[in-house]
């Protein structure tokens, strides 16, 4: 009996090409599970056609059984390295075509099983274990593609960087386990808000998140960040050592690129780091959505609140300036926010009895960050410029405006 009748004997679908040549045409257009090949053929024989089909198909595979008259060892050889996967010799047994095509079905279905093990490693490496959304290193390779796709069509692309408040007093009281329930609750929250298919989510780590909002602008991400503040706030979960609000709140920084052509995405994140920081310094429970601009970042550390002001009101017509009180804090805005240029009083350089300006220079994060003081010692003649301890100038607290904006630009530049 014929192959194809043997077939619908056990009950499959053959379908049915007269050459090789056919057989190309017809794979074009129709899916099969499994080729009977037989291997003498006009024009194209099976062996070739096979290794076309092979070539073709690439990496996806289907059971290929050649049908030959040929027992000889040279064609076995032959059929195999040609991408064959096993042999009938004529004429062909119904049991012995049952057996073969059982085989093939039981290679394929390992197959399949493997292919789905392998999408569901990729897809479990590229998620938080805890949150099941995006790892960092995993929303950093998807938002580089879409970063690049609102490159090409000149559109406007908005980060939000969510930080929940006071999460380490909420671990330290409620315990880790009702820590990890109230990071999946908020990750719920966050993920309503969202709403579109290109809208990137992950956990950037700890208690901080990062959204990614393609073709929005600065109202567009304000009012999703809005949202998702009003989300984790109904979501009632109680902290009753937060120095917020007696529940679990966030605090959200947002930057809008609208020229993507300047930029980068790290520079829209570093905004949205340096939003999110306003957002916590101006009281929390908050959403703060900048414009991604050419002013750079200064990073005004003292202790004296009256320095502080002097500087701002002085430098703040030309800079995005940040603030900040002690050499730890300095440290740890300098680690989350990277400013274009430190400046900081004589007393904030001693930090737990090391030089604040060592320790910014040896980590890598910080150490290409330019480190600038203002004292009332003339600048050669100061000690740390004099030790060499990374300190790039000095400047005089009495320099008028015009000649402190001449001296921070030739440090920045």
């Amino acid at each position: 009996m014929p192959c194809g009748g043997l077939l619908l004997r056990l009950g499959h679908t053959p379908v049915m090409a007269r050459s090789g040549e056919e057989a190309l045409q017809m794979l074009e257009t129709q899916p099969v599970d499994m080729i009977i090949m037989d291997v003498e053929m006009p024009c194209l024989n099976g062996f070739e056609t096979t290794r076309l089909i092979r070539e073709w198909l690439a990496g996806h595979w289907i059971p290929i059984i050649f049908v030959t008259g040929l027992a000889d060892d040279e064609n076995y050889r032959e059929g195999i390295e040609a991408g064959g996967d096993d042999y009938l010799i004529k004429p062909v047994s119904y049991m012995i075509i049952k057996a073969k095509i059982r085989a093939m079905e039981r290679i394929a279905e390992m197959r399949d099983q493997l292919n789905r093990l392998n999408n569901e490693l990729e897809a479990l490496s590229q998620l938080d274990s805890l949150t099941q959304i995006l790892n960092r290193r995993s929303f950093n390779e998807f938002a580089q593609q879409q970063w690049a796709q609102t490159k090409r069509h000149q559109q406007p692309i908005s980060a939000l960087m969510i930080d929940v408040d006071h999460f380490k007093l909420y671990n330290d009281h409620y315990g880790h386990p009702a820590g990890d329930a109230c990071l999946k609750k908020v990750t719920q929250a966050i993920k309503s808000c969202l709403h579109r298919t290109n809208d990137l989510l992950g956990r950037y780590g700890g208690e901080e998140f990062v959204v990614l909002l393609p073709e929005t602008d600065t109202q567009g991400a304000y009012c999703v960040a809005q949202a998702i503040n009003k989300a984790i706030c109904d979501l009632n979960i109680p902290h009753t050592t937060s120095m917020t609000g007696t529940h679990v709140t966030a605090s959200i920084g947002g930057a809008t690129c609208i020229r993507t052509t300047s930029h980068s995405l790290d520079e829209l994140v570093k905004y949205a780091d340096r939003a999110l920081y306003k957002a916590k310094r101006s009281g929390r429970n908050r959403a703060l959505v900048d414009e991604v601009a050419i002013h750079k970042t200064i990073l005004l550390a003292d202790k004296d609140q009256k320095n502080i002001q002097h500087f701002s009101d002085l430098l703040a017509q030309h800079f995005t300036i940040l603030t900040c009180e002690s050499g730890k804090e300095c440290f740890e805005l300098s680690l989350d926010v990277s400013p274009d240029l430190i400046l900081m009083s004589e007393d904030i350089m001693l930090m737990d009895d090391k030089m604040l300006c060592q320790e910014l220079a040896q980590n890598p994060k910080t150490s290409g960050i330019p480190v600038t003081i203002f004292s009332e010692t003339p600048c050669l003649e100061h000690p740390a410029i004099k030790a060499n301890l990374g300190i790039k100038a000095c400047f005089d607290k009495t320099q008028n405006a015009p000649t402190l904006l001449n001296n921070i630009l030739q440090v920045i530049h």
